[in-house]
Order: C-alpha cells, then structure tokens, then sequence
C-alpha cells in the first residue's frame, strides 16, 4: 500500500468517524428528548431527517473510499459501485433539500405578523413531513442514473470505450449527453441553494429589523440576552452558511467530474472530502443550538406533555 494511498485513507476514516459520532450523539440527545417526555418541536422532524440523510452520505461515501484507500478494493463489486454512489446521491440529495426546508421553515416562524410570511405560519408545520417524503421520492428517482451505467472496473476487461472513476466505471457517452445528466443531477442542487440564499437573506433582514425595534424601545437598556427563535435563527444561518459554502464546491465539482472523460484521483479525493464535510460539521453546529442538558431538563419538566408534532 502505498504512503500516499494510506495517507488519504486516514484522512477519509478521520472525516467519518467524527461524523458518525457526532450524527449519532445528536440522534440519541433527540431520542432521550423524548423518552424523558419532551415536547418535540416542529423543527425537531427536520433535524432527525437531516441526520439520517448525513448518515447515509457517512457510510456510502466515507466507509466505501477508506475500504478503497486501505486496500479493500477487491471487495467492490458491481453491486458496490452502484450502490455506494446511488446511496451517496441520494443521501446529499435530501440533505441539500431538509436543509432547504428548515431554512425556509425558521423563516416562516420567525416572520413578524403583518409580513407576506404570516399566511404561512398556521400551515408551515403541516407541510413538514409531505416535504421530506416529496424530498426523498424525488432524490430517489433522480440519482437511479448512477445504479443505471455504473460498474466495476475490476470485472469489465474491455475499458477502452467507458469513463473511470478509479476501481468503478461508468459508460462513455457524448458531451450532449454528459451535459444533460450534469445538468438533471445538479439542478435539484443549484434550486435549493438558491432557495437557501434567499430565506438567509430574509432572516437575515427580519433579525435586523428586531435589533433596531428592540434598541428604539428600550434605548440605553437594552437586554443582553436573547430570544429562542433569535439563538435557533442565528444557528440555522450559520448552518446554512456552511451548507452553502461545502455544497457550492461540492455541486461544481461533481459536475467537472461528470464531464471529465478520465478524472484523476486528486480530483475524485477532493470530491468526496467535499461531500464529507457538511455531514461531519452539521452535528456539531445543531449541538450549539441546544443550552445545555441541565437547561433542557429544567425545559421538560416545566413543559412535559405527551410528544406530539404540531
């Protein structure tokens, strides 16, 4: 094995462990929520969502590289090379799109009465889970491209004619035709960052015209501390930030791969610790949302109600 190979092996195992404990840290704190008998919030469906998605993206993208990288690469099959990716795909698909929906979701609920946003606000959370299913049903119809062309090198002898992507393959078609699935792979990505900039930018101006309400009224007091919905806004925009950031390079670089006819393996390495980042960070980023155990037991026991989803 070489150095070289190991070295980004480590890198890949490190990026999936810190993910998968962090995902799965969050998740149990989600699900001592509520067997303590804790009033979910709406949001809470969301986030859950949001972590199985980064799960899905931890073990197709990060366990399938580091097995590859470690000298595994004998057990990838066919099964592996349309799987993994189909999986990765969809995983970073829903992502992208929960991540979508809680921004516009916090948005909503944090919108001031008389604002376009208000009509919305009874109806917001009835439309969580029509969402997230819409979100997976369509993530799973647009990413069955990959199970479709995609197989292993190692059990095809004639290559001359197909597209590499290290130990996996996929047909080698037209630039039109590359062009057109770049275009249908990437669109779904390219509409929900957009979206996700547009509600930032509305929370964004919501929360600053609170700050300038709060300072006419109160003048020289001005209270230090905030408000939930101030704290929960001020994490989901710097969530969306770093979605933004990873998922912009992520997007772009998927779609060079998609029109490379041979890409070397900086560029697929560079891809996939692209696609590992968000998964890896968002947990921890979601855990600074929350006080501190302490605060959410005293939270529970003064709000202790059957969970239900409003």
């Amino acid at each position: 094995m070489a150095t070289r190979d190991l070295a980004v092996g480590v890198i890949f195992l490190i990026q999936t462990v810190v993910g998968i404990l962090g995902n799965f840290s969050l998740l149990y704190h989600y699900f001592f929520l509520y067997f303590t008998g804790c009033r979910p919030r709406s949001t809470d469906l969301i986030v859950k969502n949001l972590i199985i998605a980064n799960i899905l993206v931890l073990f197709s993208t990060g366990i399938h590289n580091t097995m590859m990288y470690f000298g595994l690469y004998h057990i990838i099959s066919d099964f592996g090379c349309k799987i993994f990716p189909y999986a990765r795909g969809v995983g970073r698909g829903v992502s992208i799109g929960t991540t979508c929906l809680l921004s516009v979701f916090q948005a909503i609920t944090i919108s001031p009465r008389n604002s376009r946003w208000a009509v919305l606000k009874g109806k917001a959370a009835k439309c969580i889970i029509p969402s997230i299913v819409l979100c997976w049903v369509l993530q799973i119809l647009v990413n069955i491209i990959f199970p479709m062309f995609l197989t292993s090198s190692l059990s095809n002898k004639n290559i001359t004619n197909r597209k590499s992507f290290s130990y996996c393959s996929a047909e080698r078609h037209d630039k039109t035709r590359d062009s057109l699935y770049a275009a249908l792979l990437s669109f779904p990505d390219v509409l929900f960052l957009a979206f996700m900039l547009w509600t930032s930018g509305c929370m964004v101006f919501i929360l600053y015209r609170h700050k300038q309400r709060m300072q006419h009224i109160l003048r020289t007091n001005v209270s230090s501390t905030s408000s939930p919905e101030s704290r929960a806004t001020k994490t989901i925009l710097l969530l969306v930030s770093t979605f933004v950031c990873c998922n912009t390079l992520s997007t772009t670089f998927h779609i060079v791969l998609s029109l490379f006819d041979n890409p070397n393996n900086l560029l697929l390495n560079i891809t996939s610790g692209l696609t590992l980042c968000f998964p890896s960070i968002s947990p921890f980023l979601l855990m600074a949302r929350e006080q501190s155990i302490h605060g959410l037991l005293c939270q529970c026991k003064e709000h202790k109600v059957p969970p239900s989803y409003e």
